[in-house]
């Protein structure tokens, strides 16, 4: 059962705060719940002389020892680079399980790259139509599906001046920005990860982005398209690093 943390009183004169993540309504109620996946990104260079596959083969056989959920990248953008996705709904799981494993063995001595590191929860927009499924399960059966080795991972900060619009015309700006994506996956051309990161992102981003597909020119295609919205082409202050992955082992928790 979801766990709520709704306070039943508060001081005067000091507002409500509500944690909780809604979705769409379930049997007459609308759903609620307290729940969230955190999920994170390394990024990391094999030393010099080292091998880059041998390297990615040593982390899947870490994380699969300690039992962690992952997705194994070849860097497509760089020879000796390698990424790491993990992902749970407790972020001291990164502290305590994953990063032992660079602690000792080949991941050791690896060079990280701190500017493409990311990490963001999952949260919803009020209208899922399965809360849970949303928050907790589908982002980990995207990336483990073993049809669409191609991901690509970027950060993204919008302006104050979206924060400032209406909620209408907020809700029409994404009504577009959803739209569009929508239509991709309709045609299996492309999947969408959507996290917040807010106060928990080393530049300042708001959101991390997973796009996941069987090839690679859709999820670029879809950038492409998404620039043209008013979202992207008005309200988007930064975008990227773009991490862009093949997917060459996963691991299970």
């Amino acid at each position: 059962m979801p766990h709520m943390t709704q306070p039943e009183t508060k001081a005067p004169g000091l507002p409500n705060i509500d944690v909780n993540e809604y979705g769409g309504k379930k049997d007459g109620v609308r759903q609620q719940m307290n729940r969230r996946l955190f999920m994170q990104l390394l990024v990391f260079d094999a030393p010099s002389g080292a091998s880059a596959e041998k390297l990615c083969a040593a982390t899947a056989e870490a994380m699969g020892a300690r039992k962690v959920g992952s997705v194994v990248y070849a860097d497509a953008n760089a020879p000796t680079g390698v990424g790491l996705l993990t992902w749970s709904e407790d972020p001291a799981h990164f502290v305590r399980n994953v990063r032992p494993a660079f602690a000792e063995g080949p991941l050791a001595a690896v060079v990280h790259r701190p500017h493409f590191t990311m990490l963001g929860r999952s949260y919803a927009i009020g209208h899922e139509p399965q809360l849970e499924h949303w928050l907790i399960q589908r982002s980990v059966e995207n990336v483990m599906d073993e049809t669409t080795p191609w991901h690509v991972w970027y950060p993204l900060r919008r302006s104050g001046a979206f924060a400032r619009l209406e909620p209408q015309e907020q809700s029409g700006i994404l009504r577009e920005h959803g739209t569009i994506g929508h239509a991709y996956g309709e045609q299996g051309l492309a999947t969408d990860i959507r996290l917040a990161c807010h106060g928990i992102d080393a530049e300042d981003n708001e959101f991390v982005i997973g796009l996941v597909g069987k090839d690679l020119h859709p999820l670029s295609h879809l950038v492409q398209t998404m620039r043209k919205t008013r979202q992207t082409s008005e309200f988007i202050a930064k975008m990227g690093p773009f991490f862009v992955g093949y997917a060459v082992a996963r691991t299970r928790a």
